[in-house]
């Protein structure tokens, strides 16, 4: 019980420091986003120095920091982008990654973060139509208005 006591606390704390942080900062920070991630930061890095700690809460709170991102990632999608398709792929490389970071297993977080790195370049990097392409098309195009 003292762990969900002290995993609210951490989040209130964080939250609100990063909400006036927000007030003077240039860009945009989600407040409770960085209060979730930065509770389960400092969780890990507690537990990876050695202290005895359930590893549960920062697990729960990092999954729910995966699907914050996927869902945060979705509002920038390129249009004509699958956002149900970039969700399925995202979610459970993403969750791998969180679990290889957890455990700790670093070839799998390595392997879940060179993968989730494979998805953004699909899903975000915008497609090049090369210039013969173009050319082709629109020749086509004028000559199909010149037939009739």
């Amino acid at each position: 019980m003292t762990i969900i006591l002290i995993t609210a606390i951490s989040i209130l704390g964080i939250t609100g420091f990063a909400w006036l942080a927000g007030k003077v900062l240039p860009f945009r920070v989600c407040p409770i986003c960085v209060g979730v991630a930065g509770t389960w930061i400092w969780m890990l890095s507690a537990r990876l120095a050695g202290f005895a700690f359930d590893a549960s809460m920062p697990a729960i709170l990092l999954g729910g920091s995966v699907v914050g991102m996927a869902y945060q990632l979705e509002k920038h999608l390129p249009q004509g982008r699958s956002a149900l398709l970039w969700k399925t792929l995202f979610l459970p490389t993403g969750f791998g990654a969180a679990y290889g970071l957890i455990v700790p297993h670093w070839s799998l977080l390595a392997m879940a973060v060179a993968a989730l790195l494979l998805l953004a370049a699909v899903f975000f990097v915008p497609r090049h139509h090369s210039e013969r392409n173009s050319a082709a098309v629109e020749k086509l195009e004028r000559d199909m208005k010149k037939c009739c």
